[in-house]
């Protein structure tokens, strides 16, 4: 694997699966190449993850390259330096997250986003879930919180859900 260019084979992956959506290409079965999966996976990403990111740009103009590889380096940094480059084999049960409308301190959506940031940390995310999907960014984009400034937010502060709670409501008062 080659850690340096990790941000630019990421990119051009990026790039690529958003025009194989564009072109009318569905589902991750025959959507990367066996190489491409190679790269993924040693760099604790999914297919998946990548064919959301290229249908949610293609449907909805969102994310870029740019918020989708800032998200990705933090997963990866997660993957290979806590986890040890190993995958882990749970994978977060979608139904218990919280509700979509469920909130804390007034704050909606974000009882929902911790659980959700702590899956995609660990790569414990179902295929049902992306995180940073249009609920995601309609409350980072509320809160003008950064996607990738939140999970490393989430990193740094473990399983402190107040601290998160309050870091964001520190955010919404400076606004």
């Amino acid at each position: 694997m080659k850690h340096y260019a990790f941000a630019r084979t990421f990119h051009s992956l990026f790039e690529q699966s958003v025009a194989r959506y564009s072109s009318g290409r569905r589902g991750t079965d025959h959507f990367f190449s066996p190489e491409e999966i190679t790269f993924l996976s040693a760099n604790g990403l999914t297919a998946q993850q990548l064919y959301d990111y290229a249908e949610d740009r293609n449907n909805y103009a969102e994310p870029d390259g740019e918020t989708a590889l800032a998200i990705e380096c933090i997963r990866r940094d997660y993957f290979l330096n806590v986890q040890g480059g190993r995958a882990l084999a749970v994978v977060l049960a979608a139904a218990t997250l919280p509700p979509k409308n469920a909130t804390v301190r007034g704050i909606e959506w974000l009882p929902r986003l911790i659980p959700k940031a702590r899956a995609k940390l660990r790569g414990e995310l179902p295929a049902s879930l992306m995180y940073c999907c249009g609920g995601d960014r309609d409350f980072f984009r509320q809160h003008d919180i950064f996607p990738a400034e939140f999970l490393s937010l989430v990193w740094r502060l473990g399983d402190d859900d107040a601290a998160i709670v309050d870091w964001v409501t520190q955010r919404i008062a400076a606004k």
